[in-house]
């Protein structure tokens, strides 16, 4: 369990440089899709090109959180648990704010991860999953 655990952990920050490689312009995802444009919080305020970076930077960041805690788990490290915990919050916070606001294609604005942070942290905060012993 701990190395299943470990890589889908590890694996789920990694789908966070897919973003971060939309989000940078680098490549597109999906034919037409624009996120993080338009975003709710941001790009009014920032313009588009800037909300563009802060995507960018908060993708690594959370890949980063993401990837340590998964590499926490693999190694045996209690230290996993706010890696983990912290890397969630973080990512979907971020998803939120970089949300346009609409109904539509949620899942090209992180909609699926959002919803796997939120597994994440009601398995490790609510139902104290999994044991690990350390």
């Amino acid at each position: 369990m701990q190395s299943i655990l470990g890589v889908f952990i590890v694996l789920h920050g990694l789908v966070h440089l897919l973003y971060f490689g939309q989000s940078a312009r680098r490549f597109e995802l999906r034919p037409g899709m624009v996120w993080p444009d338009g975003a709710w919080a941001f790009s009014t305020l920032l313009g588009e090109k800037t909300t563009r970076n802060l995507a960018s930077i908060s993708c690594v960041l959370a890949a980063i959180g993401f990837v340590i805690g998964g590499l926490g788990i693999l190694a045996g490290q209690a230290w996993w648990h706010p890696a983990v915990v912290g890397s969630a919050v973080f990512s979907s916070a971020a998803f939120l704010l970089l949300w346009d606001g609409k109904l539509q294609k949620l899942d090209d604005q992180g909609g699926v991860g959002i919803l796997l942070n939120l597994a994440i942290l009601i398995a490790v905060l609510v139902l104290h999953w999994p044991p690990l012993g350390f």
